[in-house]
């Protein structure tokens, strides 16, 4: 069997972590072996410096920013191709589109960063939890990092989402609907590229 590369992208809040979970749980079932993956993962050096980021200890630029998460997710490149060079389904809460949608929102060149991250492990499919900017602030009223507080950049945010749903590849679901339709939708999305 192939691996896949299956990726939820989605303001916080969105449930990209809950689905992730459920399809994980529903092809384990199957008998496919899964590997979930959270980016950023922060028990890395770089993610490590990402997390200080956000708790405003430390004060980057955009692009730094940007380049630190892309960083991150390199450090898991050889990881994800081994994985998948298994047959593993590789099940991602982030990964590429959050650099071009929050980097975007900053005002950098979504291309640039496409094009940085183009020697990391493409998706097979990548699912856009989406929901708008005022849903995402008040499922989460605590503890909120410096980008979940501001509803402006959000919804620059979601508007990079959307047109990067619109290419080939992306399944984009109302996340505000009933968690088990979603799950359901994401299945039967997944199921035909499993062959």
């Amino acid at each position: 069997m192939r691996g896949l590369l299956v990726v939820f992208e989605g303001l916080d809040q969105s449930g990209k972590q809950t689905q992730a979970e459920r399809l994980r749980d529903r092809l384990e079932a199957a008998g496919r072996t899964v590997r979930l993956l959270s980016f950023p993962s922060y028990e890395t050096h770089i993610g490590a410096e990402i997390g200080r980021a956000l708790k405003g200890e430390r004060d980057y630029a955009a692009d730094t920013m940007q380049l630190l998460y892309v960083a991150n997710r390199f450090e898991w490149k050889p990881e994800i191709e081994r994985e998948l060079a298994k047959g593993t389904v590789v099940v991602c809460d982030r990964y590429l589109a959050s650099s071009v949608a929050y980097g975007e929102a900053f005002g950098l060149d979504g291309a640039w960063l496409s094009e940085i991250q183009r020697y990391l492990p493409q998706p097979d499919l990548t699912v856009l939890l989406d929901i708008e900017p005022q849903v995402s602030a008040s499922r989460k009223t605590a503890d909120r990092d410096k980008y979940e507080r501001d509803l402006a950049l959000l919804a620059r945010v979601r508007e990079s989402y959307l047109r990067q749903a619109s290419s080939p590849g992306w399944l984009r679901l109302d996340a505000g609907r009933d968690r088990d339709a979603v799950a359901a939708e994401v299945y039967s999305a997944v199921t035909p590229l499993l062959t």
